[in-house]
């Protein structure tokens, strides 16, 4: 079936939008779009430009932005969060950006981006105190840096068929020698590398002093024999995991829920260490050429609708505190979330933010380990 029989698919009822998606992520199309979207960005064209990850660039979640302009935003495609900004730095503008929280104090500093004015979302009240009180994230007059949109764990999904658990659930699930071969991993520090921490008993407080370091380097050094397969590709980890290829993998939230709405019998640990907790949110440039229209992505975002889209169909926590009322508990329960949005949060650890000279040592190093150094 090529793209536009599937592009039919998904008006008719007969694909999914996660189906479609897929489907395009697998054969490259995402990214191909990238240059385009940029050169659309550069253009200054009406429409807002949305620098964010592959999966976010779909109608569901902009439903009243498109109500108010006539179209969808248009979206810039990036892969890691350094990469995308090394290219904004080199000249490349947009209106937003879709950093997570690890990452917002290195692109703060690099003075390409301004405070966000909340008295123009229509939907700020209902947005989690708690996700805006994340640390370094006031401006001036209080003012956040970023608004938060998405929030989720960084856990491991494993074939409950295929894994065996003595007692409680932990990381040393993809450090299980029993499993040599058949453990996936995410290439992205920003997520092996605290988890990796986890595991080694290093507290985040501490995750830059040398001795932290160390420790850290040495878990994922000793886990480098074991691992089939370093991507960040989630579409990959969950095939894997599918046909029993790999029995464990570090993945976020979207990989399992996907994986159980296909009977496959997984399950998203919660490990006695704490999983990584993680937040992103939506950051706006200080020349956005869109400005008002910034605004009208940033609000569509935090609607009600769009985080009903992002717990139903990714299993990720949502800003809008009203966004969990259409779910039972029991379906929170099974996508690993709660109506109590806080408890979750709680049971988590936070990465905290670093110095671009950490954060740049710690992609190296992993980067060699990796390799095989």
């Amino acid at each position: 079936m090529d793209v536009i029989d599937q592009l039919n698919a998904v008006k008719t009822g007969k694909l999914s939008r996660r189906a479609f998606q897929k489907t395009l992520l697998g054969a490259g199309i995402g990214i191909m779009t990238t240059p385009f979207a940029a050169s659309r960005a550069a253009a200054q064209d009406a429409q807002g430009t949305l620098f964010t990850w592959g999966g976010f660039d779909i109608p569901d979640l902009y439903t009243s932005y498109e109500a108010a302009n006539g179209a969808p935003p248009d979206f810039a495609v990036f892969g890691g969060a350094e990469d995308a900004l090394t290219r904004m730095r080199s000249g490349f503008v947009v209106d937003v950006a879709h950093p997570c929280h690890t990452d917002m104090v290195r692109w703060v500093q690099t003075g390409l981006f301004q405070p966000i004015d909340t008295s123009r979302l229509s939907n700020w009240g209902d947005v989690l105190p708690e996700l805006v009180a994340l640390e370094s994230n006031e401006a001036e007059n209080g003012m956040p840096w970023m608004v938060p949109f998405d929030w989720g764990g960084t856990s491991i999904t494993y074939r409950t068929d295929l894994v065996e658990i003595e007692g409680e659930e932990s990381w040393d699930i993809l450090w299980d020698e029993r499993y040599a071969g058949r453990i996936g991993m995410l290439a992205s520090g920003g997520d092996a590398w605290w988890c990796a921490a986890i595991k080694a008993g290093v507290p985040f407080d501490q995750i830059a002093t040398e001795m932290a370091f160390e420790k850290t380097s040495a878990a994922l050094r000793e886990q480098r024999p074991l691992v089939r397969v370093y991507t960040d590709d989630t579409t990959t980890l969950g095939q894997a995991l599918s046909s029993g290829e790999m029995v464990a993998a570090m993945t976020w939230n979207s990989t399992a829920v996907e994986l159980q709405a296909e009977e496959i019998p997984v399950r998203f640990a919660q490990p006695k260490e704490g999983a990584l907790t993680w937040v992103c949110g939506l950051m706006m440039h200080k020349d956005a050429p869109n400005p008002d229209r910034a605004y009208d992505i940033i609000d569509s975002m935090l609607s009600v609708e769009a985080g009903e889209f992002m717990i139903g169909a990714y299993g990720y926590g949502h800003s809008n505190a009203k966004s969990f009322e259409s779910f039972t508990d029991d379906e929170l329960q099974g996508l690993g979330l709660s109506a109590n949005p806080r408890e979750i949060l709680d049971a988590g650890q936070f990465s905290i933010p670093q110095e671009q000279e950490w954060e740049s040592r710690m992609n190296e190093t992993y980067e060699l380990i990796k390799a095989g150094f």
